[in-house]
């Protein structure tokens, strides 16, 4: 926000909101791998094939897409703070809907309200990501995004007990729902309040995002595309491909997300000693070949270990794009804002455009499609290139920390 970019911060203000944001994004990432793991569930319980749930899951990107973009005007009117506040009571009440629906048009609707609430939170907690980077002035962006994939590793390690048990999917997710509820509006007391200036005019409710996010949002697009084709289908792949048990085709999905809060821990410390570009390409090339071994795998192991590849290659890279994005161009918040759209339509467009292929064809060609995107990455690396120029510094521990300039 514009409004408050001359505001003075106290320095241990700044790293407790950068604390109270990574909860968020742990809590949100667990509500994603709540509903990850019980997709085979929801799919038996809603009585639809593979084709159909494809279609059910193109709503959260329907959802989203419409929605994301008055995340800002609801910050804009709200402040930062109450925003997401409230955005995140939402995204983690929607839990309960998809498990409810007993057909496929009700099931359309509940991933629509999924996708929409799901879409503005994590506009609204990546903005607040970013304004918390900019005062500190060093990266923190993979290490938040690791924290998403902690949540969502927790939420789908409980999911998988709750697969293995046989336990309802409305039950686990209504417990769940409350449970994420009570933390993710209790850690939002102690992000930054940001309020918009007196004179500031609200956000469009749509812009086209400008030129230098397109390229830099291609490559967003390839790496969420295989992270939301693994966390919605790598379930659906081991049971129906390889014949395997509803928990151990779920334990699958927490393999990947392991891999995936592992390396976005450790991204920050990579990224400053290699580069964005090496790094980025050395995580495509072990995408690939994650994406290889599923696609020619017979046995239940070697398809997990290539899941497994697939998260760890594809983890750094979405907080890469930001980071370029917001070092690009002349308009870094309008940059950023054009990559979040492509990157986050991309992960809600996946799932379905894995299920209709898979209906046309079968779940291996699916997987296919990811594995060449996959090797997208290694090819078209150079374009973060921005991110390795005029990197942060690390602001002395004893400074208060300013706003970013306007």
């Amino acid at each position: 926000m514009s409004g408050t970019a001359g505001k003075v911060y106290d320095l241990r203000e700044v790293r407790r909101a950068r604390y109270a944001v990574a909860a968020v994004f742990a809590a949100h990432g667990a509500v994603t791998g709540s509903f990850a793991t019980r997709v085979p569930w929801i799919q038996d319980h809603a009585g639809v094939s593979a084709g159909q749930l494809g279609l059910a899951l193109a709503f959260p990107a329907l959802g989203a897409s419409l929605a994301m973009p008055l995340a800002g005007r609801v910050t804009h009117r709200f402040g930062a703070r109450n925003a997401l506040r409230g955005l995140m009571a939402l995204w983690t009440l929607a839990l309960t809907l998809p498990s409810l629906a007993p057909n496929l048009p009700a099931l359309c609707v509940a991933l629509f309200a999924f996708g929409a609430t799901a879409g503005m939170a994590d506009v609204a907690m990546n903005a607040l990501g970013v304004e918390v980077e900019g005062r500190l002035g060093r990266s923190i962006m993979s290490g938040l995004h690791g924290m998403w994939s902690a949540g969502a590793l927790i939420g789908s390690a409980a999911g998988t007990l709750a697969a293995h048990l046989g336990s309802d999917a409305r039950l686990h997710h209504a417990l769940a729902a409350a449970v994420l509820t009570v933390l993710g509006v209790a850690a939002c007391r102690w992000v930054l309040d940001l309020q918009p200036a007196e004179d500031e005019d609200p956000p469009p409710r749509f812009a086209l995002p400008p030129r230098s996010a397109l390229l830099i949002g291609a490559v967003g697009f390839c790496a969420v595309f295989a992270e939301g084709a693994s966390l919605d289908w790598s379930a659906v792949y081991l049971r129906d491909q390889l014949d395997t048990s509803a928990g151990l085709a779920a334990a699958c999905t927490t393999g990947f997300t392991l891999t995936m809060a592992i390396a976005r821990i450790a991204g920050d410390r990579v990224v400053d000693r290699f580069g964005s570009v090496r790094t980025v390409r050395a995580s495509g090339v072990l995408a690939t070949l994650g994406g290889l071994l599923v696609v020619v795998s017979d046995a239940p192991a070697l398809a997990m270990t290539g899941f497994a590849l697939l998260g760890l290659g594809i983890a750094v890279v979405v907080p890469l794009c930001f980071a370029a994005a917001g070092r690009s161009g002349s308009n870094p918040s309008l940059a950023i804002a054009g990559v979040a759209t492509i990157t986050y339509t991309s992960g809600l467009v996946a799932p379905s455009a894995i299920g209709g292929l898979a209906q046309l064809t079968s779940l291996v060609v699916s997987f296919c499609l990811v594995t060449l995107l996959a090797s997208g990455l290694a090819v078209f690396a150079g374009v973060l290139r921005t991110a390795d120029r005029d990197r942060p510094k690390v602001s002395r521990p004893d400074a208060a920390v300013p706003g970013p300039r306007p």
